[in-house]
């Protein structure tokens, strides 16, 4: 699974990766322990409001890190799924309308696994690459039947970020790792005018397995109040 992640990358950063075309809202601050339920930027393709026909405009904008269907009564679903695993996506009722109609990318530069020690202990490792990684999500819209129409906060962005199997590299830390986008399929990946979820089923085993570098960081992570650039640095273990 994926239970916490690190994105320092600013706005500008993450436009001139994903060659986004418009920043929506606020920007937000850095921060090396992403927790769910916190709120992250992520990247999305939209035709603009009212005009289906005109070409998806490639966004950046603010969601909650947890899924909340449309169907559901609150949003405390969104705190039970945070992940969805690709292997089942296409066909779970929480899953499938989004991944039909709604994927995105959450931005990191790594995130946390846990592996069990011998002395019943926890050691985390943040899981990292050279370059920006990209988590294949999904989002969702949800509307809040408690306020009004006009209310700011209406409608509640959520995302899930996607999980698979991880390859015997990384198996001996856990048995999970996010899915993450190549750069040469993020395109693809993001282009809502794809939608048969067969077609969506092909994309996503298309996916290679990821090649990351497993750091032993120190176990202040654990901790969602800590953070900062301290939680990734190296340990001896």
């Amino acid at each position: 699974m994926c239970g916490r992640y690190a994105n320092a990358r600013r706005d500008a950063d993450l436009v001139n990766a994903f060659d986004i075309q418009q920043v929506v809202g606020e920007e937000l601050p850095p921060s090396w322990n992403i927790a769910p339920t916190q709120d992250v930027r992520a990247v999305l393709e939209r035709a603009p409001r009212n005009e289906p026909d005109t070409p998806p405009v490639r966004q950046l904008r603010t969601v909650r890190w947890g899924l909340v269907p449309s169907w559901s009564k609150d949003p405390g679903a969104g705190a039970r799924l945070i992940n969805a695993r690709s292997e089942s996506v296409t066909e779970k009722p929480s899953f499938r309308r989004a991944a039909s109609l709604r994927r995105c990318i959450l931005a990191a530069d790594g995130y946390y696994e846990w592996q069990k020690m011998d002395d019943g202990g926890k050691q985390p490792y943040f899981l990292h690459a050279d370059g920006p990684l990209a988590f294949a999500g999904l989002y969702e819209f949800w509307k809040d039947p408690r306020l009004p129409e006009d209310h700011p906060d209406k409608w509640l962005w959520t995302a899930t970020i996607m999980t698979t199997r991880a390859a015997d590299s990384l198996g001996h830390i856990h048995d999970r790792t996010p899915v993450l986008l190549p750069p040469d399929m993020v395109d693809a990946w993001l282009d809502p005018r794809t939608q048969e979820l067969k077609d969506v089923r092909a994309l996503i085993d298309a996916i290679p397995e990821p090649v990351l570098v497993p750091r032993p960081v120190g176990r202040a992570v654990g901790n969602v109040t800590n953070d900062g650039p301290e939680l990734i640095e190296p340990v001896e273990v």
